[in-house]
């Protein structure tokens, strides 16, 4: 690869391939929120259903079972996965599972800040997964579906039994809207709005399983519960939070925008034609890796290879060495930055030296197809300099 690649001649139409927030869904002009209910109480009749709209429409593209709960909670999916293991967890021991940022931030939480005794971590370095065999699923379990920062995901959930014990807790924030995820195996999920469907900030969604339902219900906390917290009152759950009673007060401008994704969805063909198109963006990095001698994805196993997240870094074909090859991902991010090509494609700042580039549903893949050359371009302007 030399300094002779040519200046493509097509541009990307949307430059935003950034990991969260992501990008809008195609159109999307302020004109969508046309509709909003500004200056109005949540609390209002209207302002209940609009709130109530979100859970519904999110329940019926997401295919839950109706014995299966979701609430509008506060912090985006940060506050619903604590809301999670502040809530529910201490009646059994836990496994964690960490690969990448975020599961190890709720390593922290649990071992550092709730001080649970009983904590086995199980874990692996960016681009693997850890040993899912050695999960013990009549423990508790706290995983990310797929980890946003190190572009892995589990492939399956058959690691997770039918029968067990303990409840899995998982983190879904960038896999809800563009992957399979099979509800039976799972007790509570969560994800934002910002991710996936390309919503505002702020808000994250929070799901229950019947046996998580049981477990709030069964089991006090040993500590002081912060009130955007408690989803029980005198040990019964508050069913009003799931049908749109929020525990605080949410921007009814981001749940007008909510909806307005939700039925962009609702146009396009649904859960199925979400995933279809994340899949798509990913066999479009695929095959120009595939061509690319000097690149090649983080993780290592396509099984377990993110469609939203997807990671990438440096080949040992790549001839820079040292601080030009630490700094060389980087250095191409600003640069097509700069030639507003691309926006937020450098790899996660915990990661390892690489580009992370978004391929949810709502990037075009038209889109992600003009990007490609123009990696290949800038990386030829740094191998050049």
């Amino acid at each position: 690869m030399t300094a002779n690649v040519p200046r493509p001649d097509q541009r990307p139409a949307n430059p935003l391939f950034s990991s969260g927030p992501c990008a809008k869904r195609p159109g999307w002009s302020p004109a969508a929120l046309e509709d909003a209910l500004l200056g109005r109480s949540h609390r209002s009749a209207p302002g209940k259903a609009k709130l109530k709209e979100v859970i519904d429409r999110s329940r019926a593209i997401l295919g839950l079972p109706d014995d299966y709960r979701l609430a509008i909670v506060p912090a985006s999916d940060t506050g619903a996965v604590e809301m999670a293991l502040w809530s529910l967890l201490g009646p059994r021991g836990v496994d964690m599972l960490a690969w990448e940022s975020f599961g190890k931030g709720w390593v922290t939480d649990v071992a550092k800040q709730l001080k649970l005794e009983d904590v086995r971590v199980i874990e692996a370095d960016y681009g693997l997964l850890p040993n899912l065999d050695a999960v013990d699923t009549d423990r508790d379990v706290v995983f990310t579906w797929n980890g946003t920062t190190s572009g892995v995901r589990v492939p399956d959930a058959d690691w997770i039994a039918d029968d067990r014990k303990g409840l899995t807790i998982c983190d879904a924030t960038s896999a809800a809207f563009a992957m399979d995820l099979p509800w039976p195996k799972l007790d509570v999920v969560t994800w934002s709005w910002q991710k996936v469907l390309g919503g505002e900030g702020a808000h994250g969604m929070l799901v229950l399983s019947p046996r998580a339902v049981e477990r709030l219900e069964s089991h006090s906390p040993a500590w002081p519960m912060p009130k955007i917290f408690r989803l029980t009152k005198g040990g019964k759950l508050i069913e009003g939070v799931f049908k749109g009673e929020t525990i605080n007060t949410p921007s009814m401008l981001c749940v007008e925008d909510a909806i307005d994704s939700l039925k962009w969805a609702e146009d396009i063909g649904g859960l199925r034609a979400l995933i279809d198109r994340s899949q798509q963006n990913l066999e479009i990095v695929e095959d120009w890796v595939a061509r690319t001698d000097w690149i090649e994805f983080l993780p290592n196993d396509p099984a377990s290879r993110s469609s939203t997240s997807i990671c990438l870094m440096l080949s040992e074909q790549c001839p820079l060495e040292g601080d030009k090859r630490e700094t060389a991902p980087k250095r191409m991010a600003g640069l097509l930055e700069k030639e507003g090509i691309a926006l937020d494609i450098n790899g996660y700042r915990d990661a390892p030296p690489g580009l992370r580039i978004w391929g949810g549903a709502t990037v075009e893949p038209s889109n992600m197809a003009a990007l490609m050359p123009w990696l290949d371009w800038a990386y030829a302007q740094i191998l050049a300099e």
